[in-house]
């Protein structure tokens, strides 16, 4: 009989608290296919999608990782059925309003990262409670990516510069990686050490494009709705595996 796996409460024995990534980013795939393998609708799946979430958000917090980065919707998401986008739009902020105050009592810090402003209004509205909420929050720093765009990203700061040298703010020669990166939806937010997409699919997806240049990517076949605490253990264990060299010898 094989055993079955433990809560994994504490960080495994395997690895080195040293060694953890300090930033975990994760494209969080495969909620419709769970969903049709189950023989149930795709928002099923994008609830079954939010549990994962917490779950993993709770572990990095359990186990000493202190930023996590969620792929929650893309701008080419818009590009889905309307019925499914204004589902997942009606599920944020149904979710935020239900689990702020819990994230307040476990001092997360929410920040929100993406063109917002195309978003619903009373979805917003949420997003900015959220982050005014916990601001001040010391524990883990939760960011989710909704209606972001990497390549969009990147153009948006390209523009802001381009501005402040045409209006005379700023000198071609002033323009540094630092100052670029001020510019940029993520400010302040270190780069994420590990990238984890479930699902098997080999790409980024639009998904952090500058902030991504030196992340380890671990893939796995697993959906999201059924990454736990033993599929995120194994992520780590290979990271850990990992040689990270940025460029050197």
């Amino acid at each position: 009989m094989t055993a079955k796996p433990i809560a994994l409460q504490e960080l495994p024995a395997d690895l080195d608290r040293s060694r953890l990534p300090n930033h975990v980013a994760v494209i969080m795939d495969g909620n419709g296919r769970w969903a049709k393998r189950k023989g149930r609708p795709r928002i099923i799946g994008h609830q079954k999608g939010v549990d994962a979430l917490k779950n993993l958000l709770r572990c990095c917090r359990d186990w000493g990782i202190p930023a996590l980065t969620a792929y929650a919707f893309s701008t080419e998401n818009w590009g889905r059925p309307l019925e499914e986008v204004e589902f997942l739009m009606t599920l944020f902020e149904r979710v935020l309003r239900r689990e702020l105050q819990e994230m307040m009592a476990e001092n997360v810090k929410i920040r929100f990262v993406g063109n917002l402003e195309e978003l619903p209004k009373s979805l917003q509205s949420e997003i900015e409670r959220s982050m005014h909420d916990t601001q001040n929050n010391s524990g883990i720093q939760f960011t989710i990516a909704t209606n972001y765009g990497g390549r969009q990203e990147i153009l948006q700061a390209c523009q802001a510069i381009a501005s402040k040298v045409e209006q005379g703010y700023l000198k071609v020669e002033e323009i540094d990686e630092a100052l670029f990166e001020r510019h940029l939806y993520t400010q302040g937010i270190v780069h994420p050490d590990l990238l984890i997409r479930t699902s098997g699919e080999m790409r980024i997806s639009n998904f952090l494009l500058w902030q991504m240049a030196y992340a380890e990517i671990y893939v796995t076949q697993t959906l999201w709705p059924d990454f736990d605490r033993v599929e995120f253990h194994k992520a780590l264990f290979a990271y850990q595996q990992r040689d990270r060299r940025f460029g050197k010898v």
